[in-house]
């Protein structure tokens, strides 16, 4: 591979020397990978040269949490919390399974909007019942090779019954309706490390830039033996262990109600909270869960739309940081956040934190924003000695914004600019490992035309069946919504919720 310098650009390297501020120099790129950071820097005859004049190049943003299974969902939710949204989003009853095609199909759209929108690493969570399957988890690795983008890959994996992972379920639901949720014996720890075991093999690494992860859906969808099993493979592959905890107030209120303890007391106990543990959400964390997350050296990946459309509530973010968590931002699933645009989640970030309280000394900066987005994502991924900053020995994973954009004129601060102002328009190319894969609007690794054009045909259909499993789900609504009420009207010592709860 030839070499690329990108000259006389206005550098943001988020590396710990100069953070977020912004330099004048030049990159060197050689096998795909950062050679030099510098001024003057010379390359060799047959280089390609990209003028950085009134450019801006920073590091590709990481999409710290993500669901590929809800991107078909798009614009099709409002006005419910979590434990009713899931419901018609991810049906207690289900139907067929996805047509792998389709399968293909809603990831690689999930990489599209994610590589235009700046998006160079992506941790993709996804969920596909009711096995775990490699041929179908092979298709998802097959779009995002296709795509060009970096990722990290899971299935989501829960081996309780739903109705225990829920307090109250067993006590508002019919017996009737819970019969209709006997699906026979969960999946085994065995079986599940099996499967984890295979997919390393086949799987991780693959076009050096895809990994395996393990996901266990959530603590009190887990057996404590998939769990413990789920972080010892994790820690042996050096992998994230990716899950939810305290999303909602009905989780915490589950925490106390079927374990004694906060979820986070109890995966501590467990002993499975450690360096390798990313946890989505963390909203209705207390402050002994914080202090014990920062002791065990956890990532949190701070879904900061997502939060507010489900009304989880806002997260303690100064307090998850001053702990000394690592905090990366995610976009959550495409039905629970509607766009897979980072940008959108760090303008969203910078505001809701401002109404935490009067103490302006705590708000959340542009600066930290900055942060999660670029090198605390690569962290929560444990990819941040590859990506997240710009610096030699690291991936070309990079983006190059035009300066001269109504978003950035006049030319303030930049870190305050990409924050409030800017929403990825400004993008004039992508890099991924030293390949440009989107230039001037346009994905340079696929016919996007064609894979819209697909999609407007078989997704339809699709729909159509989907909206008849929410009808059938739709008889389990009232029992959900009453659990809701209970576990959010009970009194757990800590409110999330914005304002006043009775207005």
């Amino acid at each position: 591979m030839p070499q690329t310098l990108i000259k006389n650009a206005t550098l943001l390297t988020m590396c710990a020397r100069n953070g977020s501020k912004p330099f004048q120099g030049d990159i060197l790129i050689e096998d795909g990978r950062i050679s030099a950071v510098g001024q003057n820097l010379v390359a060799a005859p047959d280089a390609t040269l990209i003028d950085g004049q009134n450019r801006l190049v920073m590091p590709g943003l990481v999409n710290a949490h993500a669901h590929s299974g809800e991107t078909f969902f798009r614009g099709r939710y409002e006005g419910m919390p979590l434990e009713l949204w899931l419901l018609y989003a991810y049906p207690l009853l289900m139907g067929p399974v996805v047509d792998e095609r389709l399968l293909y199909l809603r990831s690689l759209l999930l990489a599209m909007e994610s590589l235009r929108s700046g998006v160079t690493t992506i941790c993709d969570d996804f969920f596909d019942p009711p096995a775990h399957d490699l041929s179908r988890q092979s298709a998802v690795f097959r779009a995002y090779e296709d795509a060009g983008i970096r990722a990290n890959v899971s299935s989501a994996a829960m081996n309780v019954h739903a109705l225990d992972a829920l307090p109250y379920a067993r006590e508002v639901m019919p017996l009737h309706l819970q019969q209709k949720l006997d699906f026979g014996p969960p999946m085994s720890t065995d079986a599940y490390m099996d499967y984890c075991r295979s997919a390393f093999a086949s799987l991780h690494g693959r076009a050096g830039r895809l990994n395996f992860m393990i996901a266990p859906s959530a603590p009190q969808r887990c057996t404590p033996d998939l769990l413990q099993a789920c972080h010892a493979l994790a820690v042996d592959m050096g992998v994230p262990l990716h899950t939810h905890i305290l999303e909602t107030k009905t989780q915490a209120v589950t925490g106390h109600e079927v374990y004694g303890k906060s979820l986070i007391g109890y995966m501590s106990d467990l002993g499975v909270l450690s360096r390798n543990t990313t946890i989505a959400h963390s909203v209705w964390v207390s402050d002994k869960d914080i202090a014990t997350m920062g002791e065990a050296g956890c990532s949190v990946a701070h879904n900061a739309i997502s939060n507010q459309k489900l009304g989880a509530g806002i997260a303690p973010i100064r307090r998850l940081m001053n702990a000394g968590i690592t905090v990366g931002l995610g976009t959550d699933g495409m039905s629970s956040n509607d766009t897979a645009r980072i940008f959108d989640v760090m303008r969203v970030a910078g505001l809701i934190h401002s109404v935490s309280g009067p103490d302006y000394d705590q708000w959340v900066r542009a600066d930290e924003i900055l942060t999660m987005a670029t090198i605390g994502g690569a962290r929560s991924a444990m990819l941040e000695n590859v990506t997240g900053s710009l610096e030699v020995g690291k991936a070309a994973d990079l983006l190059i914004l035009d300066l001269t954009t109504l978003s950035f004129t006049p030319l303030n601060d930049i870190a305050k600019h990409l924050v409030y102002a800017e929403n990825g328009s400004s993008i004039e190319a992508v890099m991924i490992a030293g390949q440009i894969v989107v230039h001037d609007g346009r994905l340079q690794t696929i016919d996007e035309a064609a894979i819209l054009a697909e999609i407007r045909e078989l997704v339809p259909a699709h729909l159509a069946a989907h909206a008849e499993l929410e009808t059938r789900n739709a008889v389990f609504h009232s029992a959900m919504a009453e659990i809701h009420r209970r576990a959010t009207s009970k009194d757990i010592g800590m409110n999330r919720y914005a304002g006043n709860q009775s207005a």
